[in-house]
């Protein structure tokens, strides 16, 4: 008998059994979907954590330590530090898979004050504004410019501003403490409203010790040219307690160098270091490159950090979270054979007369076992179709629910997603669930005597 034959006979068994098909089927199909959507989870969750780690973690970046500057956590190289110099930050620019690099210099933290009435204040970094957007930065209104009379603010930076008139009466210092211990414990409060600092004058105030133990103040006008993206689904208390961060240039960072010299009485000699970097950040292409550039920076006597360490051993993690989504998928799915074996066991009974006269008329014992094999893959192959089409349902059914609740906090469309190498994988194993538990009915109608089975019925 041919592979065709085989088919039309299991078909026409199908057929004629409907019910016990349907259940059978309807088997398979939930076991198929459960281990599609196991996988479809570990998949989903594999990416989405990934893309999470990569935003979080930088995995495409590596930090340049410049002297003893911070030790930070992740992988840090053992090379001896001889310090970041413009010449070498010119040639790592230069480095294949380098996307860009640009050094970072914390000024401290330093009041303005806006439109001569609001107050804050501000933890200001210095570096090359134009490589803000390459490193991810997004702007809620405005873009950086190179000069270096500019400012960019972060989005608190525009919120929790004091007047300046009152900010230093003991009624306006009781009115912050009450409305930061009311959004501490959660009390109702009005959305807080950011202040309109775009494209206006600000002034930074920095205080300077004088050598005869007075205070002196300096000031540095500077306009606002870009406020950066509020982060999604980021909060009024997050927004209230976060960092009030902005950025400004190196030729502005070493105005307020000089400046504070000059006015403390400091000598000159100690601006004419080469640089003032504390650490030089460096983008790369891909983070499957960041083990290689990271060794040719290495190469330029220079102490490097990335998190590839992190991002590996939580590789790891998620490939045991696939192991056990997957496990839970075939579990059930063995579970469905199950039926598949009661089910082809009964028909095996009940159609004993015909395996009967089948012998007789001259069919071997193999011809009858691929008979009900062939049967069984049938249904293997009915099920897993039908359990592919409810996994698609199921993951659209929670992508539907997760976007509506915004449960996940991103933008994404698709939270989870069924990647195209699992439909085959799943209808195999479904295949395979059908072809295995058709294997002892099959073997047990091959043993059926045909003279005893004819007379009984």
């Amino acid at each position: 008998m041919r592979l065709r034959d085989y088919i039309a006979l299991g078909w026409d068994q199908l057929r004629r059994r409907k019910v016990v098909t349907l259940l059978c089927v309807m088997g398979i199909a939930i076991g198929s979907a459960s281990i599609v959507v196991a996988l479809a989870f570990g998949e989903s969750i594999s990416h989405y954590s990934t893309k999470q780690m990569s935003y979080y973690l930088k995995t495409d970046e590596i930090t340049i330590m410049n002297n003893s500057s911070g030790s930070g956590s992740g992988q840090t190289s053992a090379v001896d530090d001889f310090g970041i110099t413009k010449q070498k930050l010119n040639l790592i620019k230069s480095l294949p898979h380098v996307k860009t690099a640009a050094s970072f210099e914390r000024i401290g933290n330093l009041q303005f004050v806006a439109d001569d009435t609001k107050t804050g204040y501000l933890d200001i970094t210095a570096t090359d504004l134009g490589t803000l957007t390459d490193f991810g930065f997004e702007y809620q209104q405005g873009a950086p410019i190179d000069q270096d009379n500019v400012i960019v603010l972060s989005y608190t930076a525009t919120v929790g501003l004091r007047d300046r008139q009152t900010s230093l009466t003991d009624a306006a210092r009781r009115q912050q403490a009450q409305l930061e211990q009311d959004v501490i414990q959660g009390r109702e409060q009005p959305p807080i409203v950011p202040y309109p600092l775009y494209r206006k004058q600000i002034r930074l105030l920095k205080t300077v010790n004088m050598a005869d133990g007075t205070s002196r103040t300096l000031e540095f006008p500077v306009r606002v040219v870009a406020i950066e993206k509020r982060a999604e689904n980021m909060s009024d208390r997050a927004v209230f307690f976060s960092q009030k961060t902005a950025y400004i240039s190196p030729g502005l960072a070493r105005q307020i160098r000089e400046a504070e010299a000059a006015v403390s009485g400091k000598s000159p000699g100690s601006l004419e270091a080469e640089s003032h970097f504390d650490n030089v950040t460096v983008k790369v292409d891909q983070a499957a490159n960041v083990a290689e550039t990271d060794k040719l920076i290495q190469s330029l006597k220079l102490r490097t950090m990335n998190n590839l360490s992190r991002q590996e051993s939580m590789s790891k993690e998620f490939v045991i979270v696939r192991i056990i989504f997957g496990g839970a998928g075939l579990f059930i799915l063995f579970v469905a054979s199950i039926s598949i074996i009661v089910a082809m066991t009964m028909s095996t009974h009940q159609r004993r007369r015909q395996i009967g006269i089948m012998k007789v008329l001259g069919a071997n014992l193999g011809q009858i076992r691929n008979m009900f094999v062939v049967e069984s893959a049938l249904l293997g192959v009915m099920g897993g179709l039908a359990g592919i089409l409810f996994a698609y349902w199921v993951i659209w059914g929670i992508n539907v629910i997760l976007i509506k609740t915004n449960s996940t906090g991103s933008g994404d469309a698709e939270i989870l997603f069924i990647s195209f190498w699992i439909l085959p994988l799943g209808l195999f194993f479904a295949m395979l669930t059908g072809i295995m538990s058709g294997i002892f009915p099959a073997i047990k109608a091959s043993r059926t005597d045909a003279l005893t089975a004819i007379k009984r019925e």
